[in-house]
């Protein structure tokens, strides 16, 4: 659908294509959707909605959808019916819009990228979508040729009744019209994640892994991937200043390495530090968008402590406002892989071995924790799992990834390590977290081969090896139970934990046995 082609349906629509960041930031500032910070990047609000809205998410069912995709309630039925009379009222509602579209493309690698048109009805989130894809040098542009097209109207709501949906927002994929829109929402996340949930399902039909991780190299070719939900560390340890980025979130692993699918970051800002984040602080500059992050009125100073709006504070920026970023995002096949958790029962140990079986059990199980205080009613933390680290965003069945990432370790014998950058001495509000500079030093042996020989234990429970040294570390951090003041209280939570996920696992049919072998023990 060309420019043209959309001129049947924009009316009397102004249409901005493809201007430069300082243009769009200009026209954002003067339709006050924004203002600029202390370091120049433009702080926007998005109001009513702070996060993703995951009980809003659709695929149309269709013919070609039906049998493909995972039903239930991540990817959740739309008609074609009620797809078709949204479609129409979203273009009758653009018609008379100032719009705002970009054309970038998902994957750095050629082979395997789409090519995305975006329509924005808010200026700021076409900066956003901008830097988040892949952005085309100006000679492509003159042929670029759309596989998807993107519409986001967030002052459109959705009708229930009409449309078929839950509330207002509506997120909804076409496949077969090669279509996405998102309407009733103005957190730009949803853009982001919409096209990732895209590629979940166009990258395996290609034998290609997909994959909610971040990404780096050092000088050596060593390619490691970083695994985590939220808050566990993934973008922050991925930002090293020795090694290369690649990407912070978002990657495919095919037969010609690693690629990123995007151009950009999308960094959580709470608590950000410049002492222990100084690539991501001294990222967020002209060019950036900070989302809901509090800032003085006056001095028009950022506070990324403050909580005030949301937890959820963000910062988009392109990769190269990163230090030494891998431009194109392409590198060799991952020498290793990390699955971060953030444990808060303070019982996993700082890092672990995974064999096979280990590594396909845990990327299934994806497990983090929630917070007490965190969300209302939690009044201690709680086991919380998303399969392959990323269930929001995987239109196929998860045992599909999980296949899909036993093949790869078989052909290319690349090593799993379980990290936990949550607590130790006991659990959140009992003990402390793990200092970064422990994680890091653990990260750094890792990679330079320190582990590879270095004496184990094996832990009882969970049945994975854990090494007793690492340079940087001291060696009772290394083992959990010895930094809790009761070994009795901390057997008792590891039974507890080891029997959160037996239950969450309960739920995959067919899994080989294998995998089935690395669960954990639920009692001595």
């Amino acid at each position: 659908m060309s420019v043209n082609q959309f001129k049947g349906w924009l009316g009397k629509s102004h249409v901005t294509m493809n201007a430069s960041i300082p243009v769009l930031i200009e026209t954002s500032l003067l339709r006050g959707e924004g203002f600029l910070t202390t370091t120049g990047a433009l702080s926007v609000s998005t109001g009513k909605y702070t996060g993703r809205s995951p009980k809003d998410k659709y695929f149309v069912q269709d013919s070609f959808s039906s049998p493909l995709i995972n039903w239930g309630p991540v990817n959740q039925v739309m008609s074609e019916k009620h797809f078709q009379i949204l479609y129409q009222d979203v273009q009758s509602y653009l018609e008379a819009k100032e719009l705002f579209i970009s054309d970038g493309y998902a994957g750095s690698d050629p082979q395997y990228r789409q090519s995305i048109r975006t329509v924005n009805e808010l200026a700021w989130q076409n900066i956003f979508i901008k830097q988040l894809l892949i952005r085309p040098a100006a000679q492509d542009l003159n042929n670029f040729v759309p596989d998807f097209h993107l519409i986001c109207a967030p002052g459109f709501q959705a009708n229930p009744k009409k449309h078929g949906t839950n509330s207002e927002v509506a997120v909804v994929l076409n496949l077969t019209s090669k279509l996405i829109i998102i309407v009733g929402t103005s957190y730009a996340g949803e853009m982001k994640k919409s096209i990732f949930s895209l590629m979940n399902f166009l990258l395996p039909r290609e034998n290609v892994l997909s994959m909610h991780c971040s990404a780096n190299v050092g000088e050596q070719e060593d390619v490691a991937l970083f695994f985590g939900l939220s808050g566990t560390g993934k973008t922050t340890l991925s930002a090293d200043p020795a090694r290369h980025l690649i990407g912070d979130d978002e990657h495919g692993w095919s037969d010609n390495g690693t690629f990123n699918i995007e151009g950009g970051c999308y960094a959580k800002c709470i608590g950000l530090s410049s002492v222990e984040e100084p690539q991501i602080w001294q990222a967020i500059r002209f060019g950036s968008v900070l989302e809901n992050v509090v800032v003085n009125k006056d001095t028009r100073v950022a506070d990324y402590q403050s909580k005030e709006y949301t937890e959820n504070t963000r910062c988009a920026y392109p990769v190269e406002h990163i230090p030494n970023p891998v431009i194109p995002g392409i590198a060799g096949v991952p020498k290793i892989i990390f699955f971060l958790t953030a444990d808060a029962f303070g019982i996993l140990p700082p890092i672990a071995i995974l064999n096979k079986g280990q590594a396909m059990y845990h990327f299934l199980s994806g497990y983090t924790s929630k917070l007490a205080g965190t969300e209302r009613g939690i009044k201690e933390p709680q086991a919380t799992f998303s399969e392959c680290f990323g269930a929001p965003f995987l239109p196929l069945p998860p045992v599909q990834y999980a296949n899909l990432l036993g093949n790869k370790l078989n052909q290319y014998g690349t090593k799993v390590f379980l990290l936990n950058t949550g607590w130790t001495g006991g659990p959140y509000g009992v003990g402390e977290r793990f200092k970064i500079s422990y994680t890091r030093a653990l990260i750094k042996a890792a990679l330079e081969g320190h582990l590879n020989d270095a004496p184990t234990r094996l832990d009882p429970i969970f049945g994975f090896q854990v090494p007793k040294h690492c340079p940087g570390v001291p060696d009772d951090i290394l083992d959990p139970q010895s930094t809790w003041p009761n070994s009795n209280d901390y057997r008792s939570k590891a039974y507890y934990l080891a029997g959160r996920f037996i239950d969450n696992f309960s739920k995959f049919k067919d899994i080989p046995q294998h995998i089935q072998m690395a669960a954990p023990k639920t009692s001595g």
